[in-house]
């Protein structure tokens, strides 16, 4: 009787445990980013939004946690992740470098075209020539990721770098520079923003088609995170729901 009484009373202590089950604490994760056209955005209202913003708190909500978002310059984003400082990085693109010092999701959220800006007046012409851009002056943004052949022919042409679009066009517009390299996705609007329409225009040939994806820290910390998130951006992706996203927020997906 006294065993019988010993196991009734350790299921009785037991029993508020078995009616909860077992699961990890929720976190609130710190997404950061730059100012990313249709991806990454500061809203009027305070908010942010974009693709990528939109996907984070879906994923986030499907493994039961929260996301706060921050914006700062693209250099520096890439360093918080890198040092430990935020949990996921929105949109980069994979380069060696970047490969060696961060996690990336297993498949990309969207698709760029990398392309030479010039003014509407220049005669400067591109067929994939880079020698053709040794006698002018060239203008790239801060920590961004222009493929292995820009990385290549880089060291041999005059490029200054500026720290946002704004102002890579502007010094194109205003004759510091001869060529801006950047993406359509994010210049375009900037262009329209300012008015820039009649000076400004892209070369039709492509330099390189990047993916963007999410990136994580590179610890062994971060890897159920991280394999969590690409579950549900699988799912995503195979019930077309990124597909919509992505036509809804005018970004190219993959």
């Amino acid at each position: 009787m006294r065993k019988a009484g010993q196991r009734l009373l350790a299921l009785a202590l037991l029993w508020p445990a078995l009616l909860v089950p077992s699961q990890a604490p929720a976190r609130e994760l710190l997404a950061v980013g730059a100012q990313f056209e249709h991806v990454f955005e500061y809203q009027d209202g305070g908010e942010y939004g974009g693709l990528g913003a939109e996907l984070l708190r879906l994923m986030a909500a499907r493994t039961g946690n929260t996301v706060r978002f921050r914006m700062v310059p693209w250099a520096r984003a890439q360093a918080m992740l890198v040092q430990g400082q935020a949990d996921i990085l929105i949109g980069p693109y994979k380069t060696p470098e970047r490969i060696a010092s961060m996690g990336f999701s297993d498949k990309p959220f969207y698709q760029d075209q990398m392309l030479f800006y010039t003014r509407q007046d220049a005669s400067f012409g591109w067929d994939g020539d880079y020698s053709v851009l040794k006698s002018r002056r060239v203008v790239v943004l801060n920590g961004w990721a222009y493929g292995a052949d820009w990385e290549r022919v880089r060291p041999g042409l005059q490029v200054s770098v500026a720290n946002n679009v704004e102002n890579g066009l502007k010094m194109l517009v205003h004759n510091h520079v001869d060529v801006f390299v950047s993406n359509r996705r994010n210049t375009d609007p900037v262009i329209a923003r300012l008015g820039y329409a009649r000076q400004v225009k892209p070369l039709p040939k492509v330099i390189e088609v990047q993916n963007g994806y999410f990136a994580f820290p590179r610890s062994p910390t971060f890897d159920k995170l991280r394999l969590q998130f690409d579950q549900e951006l699988n799912k995503l992706i195979e019930t077309g729901e990124l597909k919509r996203l992505g036509k809804r927020y005018d970004v190219g997906v993959p």
